[in-house]
């Protein structure tokens, strides 16, 4: 099996990070990987911002629970210091699919040079809040933008192993 392959299917979505910072060469490439995620048309409608100001962070860690009408708890980034927060834009009939293959290879690139990673999901909640956009405005975003994913990165000594797949997950007509 090529690697390609095996990273495709040894990566898993990870929820506990050190305090280890992502460099910002690893960045680069990573977010390289999502810059030639296939999209509709080639429309290229998705952007990702790449965060590692604690500010910020903080901001989008409470805003991602406080969106949906919950109590901030705390740390939902599960200690990662480094977030892609991808979001498309919304007049493109492809938008959310867009966005969701650049979620798909930052977080395979990531995993390919070490680097754990996972989806957490609100971004487009977050994004809909007036603060949400007041970050945008903040950042000189122009547009009408959705969010779709929030890509955490960063190091972790976790072991997760993968969980069976299901039965039937593929049918073959041949």
């Amino acid at each position: 099996m090529n690697k390609t392959i095996e990273d495709i299917i040894s990566r898993r979505s990870i929820k506990k990070y050190n305090s280890k910072p992502v460099s910002l060469e690893d960045l680069q490439t990573i977010v390289k990987a999502g810059e030639y995620a296939p999209s509709g048309r080639n429309k290229q409608s998705a952007i990702m911002l790449v965060v590692q100001n604690e500010e910020l962070l903080e901001k989008l860690r409470r805003l991602n629970q406080t969106s949906v009408g919950q109590p901030y708890t705390g740390d939902n980034f599960y200690g990662a210091k480094t977030v892609i927060v991808v979001l498309a834009d919304k007049n493109v009939a492809t938008h959310v699919y867009d966005g969701s293959l650049v979620m798909a290879n930052l977080m395979l690139a990531a995993h390919s040079l070490g680097i754990s990673s996972c989806w957490i999901h609100r971004a487009k909640e977050t994004f809909e809040t007036a603060e949400g956009k007041q970050i945008l405005k903040d950042l000189h975003i122009e547009g009408d933008y959705e969010g779709i994913g929030n890509c955490i990165l960063g190091y972790t000594d976790q072991i997760v192993s993968a969980k069976d797949r299901k039965e039937k997950y593929a049918r073959y007509i041949l």
